[in-house]
Formats: structure tokens, C-alpha cells, sequence
């Protein structure tokens, strides 16, 4: 059942009201202030250890488009076949990041805290996504550096960061 409400509005208004209600959500969303949602095929996305730190990997998102967008505020990176994801650190990492046209974005990911916990599990790849509904892109353990395979066990990764020094002091590298 539909409600039908009569409200007297500009004709301008109506038009805009109109247009925002019929396009896509990233596109309603966005504005001069609000830019829309990255599409993934804008993005370029890297992943690598730490050197000296097999445990961290750092990852990065390009946006090779020609204006802003934005992703989530938290890349989403998966473990192989494992289920979940890193947590991020600190909490609260609902909302987006804005990566202008051009710019680039790092996160810093702590696999595993103790190597030697015999909880760990191993994969043979990481996937990571700047935006939770993105595929992402998956690295091999080779790719990153790791040996053979990744050593996992309570994963944590920060938000992204304006440079790659600001990642490594937010997982406290630094």
C-alpha cells in the first residue's frame, strides 16, 4: 500500500527532489561537499609485508579517476578461505574516506600478534577491498612477501591514513 502525501513545493525543488529519488544511491549521495562511491575499476589497490615485520602488511588504494570519490572509512581484508575479516583498530570504523583524484590512501593490517600462537592459521592469500561491496584483490603470500604461506590469528587493520608512516604508527610501528 502506498501513501500519497500532497505538499506544496517549487517547481524546482520538485525537480531536484525527483532526480535525487530516482538516481543511484552513490549518486544521491554525492555533491560538491559529498563525493559518490570509488567504482572499483577506478581503484588500484597494492598490498606488501613491512619489511622486517612479516606479520604487518600495508595496503594501498589509488583512485586513478579524475575527481574525488570515496570508500569505506576501514579497508575490508579477508584471509583465504577463512571466514570474517580484519577488525579495525581503533573501533568505530563505520563511515567513508575520500581519496581525491589521484591520491592514495594506506592501511596498515597486524596478521597475526604472536607468530608462535598455536592458534594460528595459514593461508596462501589476502584479499583486500577498499569498499566492503567491492571484490577487492587478492595477493598471493609470495606477492606479499611472506614465505609461503600467511600466518593468521585475530587480524586487525587501521583505517586508512593519509601516508604510509601514519599507518605504521596507528598499528604502532612507530
Amino acid at each position: 500500500m502506498r501513501i500519497r502525501a500532497t505538499i506544496a513545493v517549487p517547481a524546482a525543488s520538485a525537480a531536484v527532489a525527483a532526480l535525487l529519488l530516482t538516481a543511484p544511491q552513490s549518486q544521491a549521495a554525492a555533491g560538491p561537499d559529498r563525493p559518490a562511491r570509488c567504482a572499483e575499476k577506478s581503484l588500484a589497490l597494492r598490498a606488501k609485508a613491512v619489511p622486517g615485520h612479516p606479520t604487518v602488511l600495508r595496503v594501498g588504494v589509488t583512485n586513478r579517476g579524475t575527481r574525488a570519490c570515496v570508500v569505506d572509512r576501514v579497508p575490508t581484508v579477508t584471509f583465504g578461505d577463512l571466514d570474517g575479516a580484519a577488525l579495525p583498530v581503533p573501533e568505530g570504523g563505520t563511515g567513508t574516506y575520500r581519496l581525491a583524484a589521484g591520491s592514495t590512501a594506506h592501511a596498515d593490517v597486524r596478521t597475526i600478534a604472536d607468530p608462535a600462537d598455536p592458534e594460528a592459521r595459514r593461508v596462501d592469500a589476502v584479499t583486500v577491498a577498499a569498499s566492503a561491496a567491492h571484490g577487492g584483490r587478492s595477493f598471493t603470500a609470495g606477492q606479499l612477501g611472506t614465505g609461503r604461506r600467511v600466518l593468521v590469528w585475530e587480524p586487525v587493520t587501521t583505517w586508512w591514513q593519509k601516508s604510509a608512516a601514519a599507518a605504521d604508527r596507528a598499528i604502532g610501528l612507530s
